[in-house]
């Protein structure tokens, strides 16, 4: 399983990695994908309808922020607080973390081809 955690689909950056993985997902075909940001549910679903997301799910963490808490990606201490950071999990079928990414600026995106390459 790929997890894609994103401040907002409705930035530049999370964008483009959203669409990225989109593609990179659907042509491998051998994991589940979700895309969590803080994003409203039905504002999520109009990027996904917009952009043509359909190998992947996204999900919002607006209301309780379990996600982030969870995973250590809830940004407390910069202009961004309360957003999620950008990260990439990958987690084996026994539900262990075997990839973690935690990129250290919000505005560059992950290293797709380590992702990838944890993936396979």
């Amino acid at each position: 399983q790929l997890i894609v955690s994103v401040p907002s689909l409705d930035t530049a950056v999370c964008a483009a990695e959203t669409r990225k993985f989109n593609e990179a997902v659907g042509a491998l075909d051998i994991c589940t994908t979700a895309v969590v940001s803080m994003d409203l549910p039905f504002a999520s679903a109009k990027f996904c309808s917009t952009e043509g997301i359909d190998n992947l799910s996204v999900g919002s963490d607006y209301v309780d922020k379990d996600f982030g808490k969870a995973y250590g990606v809830l940004m407390s201490d910069n202009k961004l607080k309360g957003l999620l950071a950008r990260a990439v999990f990958v987690v084996n079928r026994s539900g262990e973390i075997v990839y973690k990414e935690i990129v250290p600026e919000v505005t560059e995106e992950p290293n797709y081809e380590d992702v990838l390459e944890a993936i396979k």
